[in-house]
Formats: C-alpha cells, structure tokens, sequence
C-alpha cells in the first residue's frame, strides 16, 4: 500500500514536519502567553505557559491529526481579557500575536536558508544531511506561512475568530455566538470536502504562494541571488 498516497506528506518527510510543527506551535502559544503577560493578565504565567518548552504548549492529539489530515492544533492559551487595561485592542493584539510569529518565523527561516547558501556551509556537508537542512528550513517556511493563514480564518476556535470578537459590536457578537458551534462544523466540511474547500478555503490557502514569493524576493535582494525552495 502507498501510504504517501493518504497522507498530507512523504512518510520520509514526518520527522521534519513534526519538528516544524513543535517549533511553530511552541512559539506561536508563547507569543499569545507573553503578550497577555505583558499587557497585565497573570493568566498565562500562572498556568506555566510563558516558556519556550514544547511539552508544555504540544497536544498529542492535535498534532497526530496535523500529521496524519494536515490541520491540527496546540493547547490553547487562556486569557482573561478583562485584565487588560484596554481589553478590546489589546485583546486584539493578543491574538493576533501567534499568527505574526508564525510568519516571522517562516521569514526569518527563509533569511538562514540563504545564508547557508550565501556562506556556502552547506558544501563540506555529506548529500543526506544537505538534503536534511534544506528540507528543514524549506518545511519552516512553509507550514509556519501555512499556520499564519490557517489561524486568521474567522472561524472558531481559530485566532481569527477572537479576533473578529473584539472587532463586532457586542450585539452583533452575541448573535454570532449562537452559532459558534455550527460555524466550528463549517470549517471542518470546507476543509475534508474537496469541492467545498476548492472554493472556499482553496483560495485562501493558495495565498501562501504569494508570501513565499514575497519572502523569497525579500531574501533575493538581500543577498543578491535566488534560491528554490
């Protein structure tokens, strides 16, 4: 049986993808705890989420379900907004703080992919681990642009959905809440169902080409080449 056939990506490729994925989702948690810490709500300290470590943000089950289906999630950081000094736009900003990383981090990964050309340190390498570091950082680009976009869809539980909650007047919210639970099955249909996805998410995802191109030609006027991914 081919199994590549069924998964999202090269059984070859799990190992990297998996380490992608602590990476991204280890920051993106932290970035929403910081924020939150910063801005007066003890929440996320107290729980033990203002830390780096992977085994405090990881869901197992989460990311078995990003590697086997290609979506899965992190253990969520709690906020209490009403800690906040200004909670609406600073809850915006909270929220929206895990999706920036995530396209900091594929962009800052893009900037050492091309220093590692630009300084030629792939070349004393052996084949295996040159092909290893390219695949790496290639796979930080982008699922970590792949996160960012995936997480400012508007629809719970995704960041994107917060967002828009501070953004309504309160009772337009509350008439959107009595739908959460139905819009949470929506998204689930757009992403399985073939058809559906193709023209609603489909569009949005296929964003990351633009961003990767946007990135790559940042990097190619720094250092004065291009390199494919």
């Amino acid at each position: 049986m081919d199994w590549n056939s069924f998964l999202p990506f090269p059984i070859e490729q799990l190992p990297f993808v998996f380490l992608v994925l602590l990476i991204g989702f280890s920051v993106h948690e932290f970035s929403h705890a910081y924020l939150a810490d910063r801005f007066g709500d003890p929440t996320p300290r107290s729980m033990g989420r203002l830390t780096l470590n992977p085994r405090v943000h990881l869901d197992v089950l989460g990311m078995i379900f990003f590697l086997l289906i290609g979506i899965g999630w992190a253990k969520p950081v709690l906020v209490n907004r009403s800690k906040f000094k200004r909670p609406r736009l600073m809850g915006i900003a909270v929220s929206f703080a895990g999706p920036f990383s995530n396209l900091v981090l594929a962009f800052i990964s893009m900037l050492i992919l091309f220093a590692l050309y630009q300084f030629k340190l792939l070349d004393s390498m052996s084949e295996g681990v040159n092909m290893a570091i390219k695949l790496f950082f290639s796979l930080m680009v982008t699922q970590n642009i792949f996160l960012f976009i995936l997480n400012l869809i508007p629809f719970p539980p995704l960041d994107g959905y917060r967002i828009v909650e501070d953004l309504l007047p309160r009772r337009w919210m509350a008439r959107v809440k009595q739908y959460e639970q139905w819009l949470f099955y929506a998204i689930l249909i757009m992403f399985f169902i073939p058809p559906i996805r193709a023209v609603t998410l489909g569009p949005i995802f296929a964003q990351q080409d633009s961003i990767i191109r946007l990135f790559s030609t940042a990097a190619e006027h720094i250092f004065g080449f291009a390199v494919r991914l």
